[in-house]
């Protein structure tokens, strides 16, 4: 059963403004999001500094007692259309704290203004910009949440095709990887989630990919795994993206990826966010665990 403090983010989240009102503004969710993740607190003694991936603005989010060689690129959920490395410095920094790695936060632009596939081509931009100052990919990982971590699939697709190194392994909290929404956690009901509605997943889809969204590099779950590294995918079974995260989990493992796929039963979208929720703070310690272990 989801504890005490789950249900009191619940609850705070679902005060918010009304789905359909909120998809009308880019703006203003866009600042909604700013204002409720920049609450949010770092873990203590770590630093931010911004720094230029090639074109793509990026952030190094470093913990105390890191290890200058890991590395953990990591991209940010929204939609592809909300979101920014300020919104997710808090979960950069924990992950930091828990794994020993420096975090890259990554800028990737955003839709509408620049649709697919604009971030899929900044993401692997900093990836090659990593290689190139000499970071060890068998010491490197990529990483991201919802949108971020169906965009973090699409840059195992495009490092593939490209024939740089791999990173050591990639983690994927609930991953956003079907645009279409033809899971059976997207259909109406379904699921009871309110951070990700299924209305609000169809608007954001129309203005990254419109038409377009069965291309395996806006919807992994179309795409093949073969030579992916080891994937940790995290998701809730409360959340619209759970057949997202499961369908994921078997195409990799049916093209000879090691796959941990971890459900946590009756947990919203990408509770990993909130520090100080149970349920956050031991699944940020898991991924850290992985992290350490896959990173030497």
């Amino acid at each position: 059963m989801p504890s005490s403090e789950h249900e009191t983010l619940v609850a705070m989240l679902r005060a918010g403004p009304a789905s359909a009102d909120a998809l009308a503004d880019i703006p203003a969710m866009r600042t909604s999001m700013e204002t409720m993740m920049a609450a949010l607190p770092l873990a203590p003694g770590t630093t931010c500094e911004d720094d230029d991936a090639d074109g793509v603005p990026v952030s190094w989010v470093t913990a105390p007692g890191t290890d200058a060689g890991r590395v953990v690129l990591y991209l940010h959920g929204g939609g592809y259309v909300i979101g920014s490395r300020a919104t997710h410095r808090s979960l950069a920094s924990r992950i930091s704290a828990a794994s020993g790695a420096r975090v890259l936060l990554v800028e990737y632009r955003l839709a509408p203004e620049h649709p697919f596939p604009a971030a899929v081509d900044d993401a692997l931009a900093a990836w090659n910009w990593l290689l190139a100052r000499a970071v060890d990919p068998s010491r490197a990982a990529v990483a991201g949440d919802s949108a971020g971590g169906g965009l973090a699939l699409a840059l195992l697709q495009r490092i593939r095709a490209s024939g740089v190194p791999m990173p050591a392994c990639a983690v994927c909290l609930s991953p956003w990887a079907d645009l279409e929404g033809t899971g059976e956690s997207a259909a109406p009901g379904a699921v009871d989630d309110p951070m990700v509605t299924v209305e609000g997943l169809r608007v954001m889809a129309g203005h990254y990919v419109g038409d377009a969204a069965a291309q395996p590099l806006a919807s992994p779950i179309h795409a093949d795994y073969e030579g992916f590294p080891p994937l940790l995918v995290q998701v809730g079974t409360r959340e619209v993206l759970l057949s997202d995260a499961r369908t994921v989990a078997a195409k990799a493992r049916a093209a000879g990826a090691e796959v941990t796929l971890e459900e946590e039963a009756g947990l919203i979208h990408v509770w990993q966010a909130f520090p100080g929720v149970p349920e956050s703070d031991a699944a940020v310690a898991r991924i850290g665990r992985y992290l350490d272990r896959q990173l030497g």
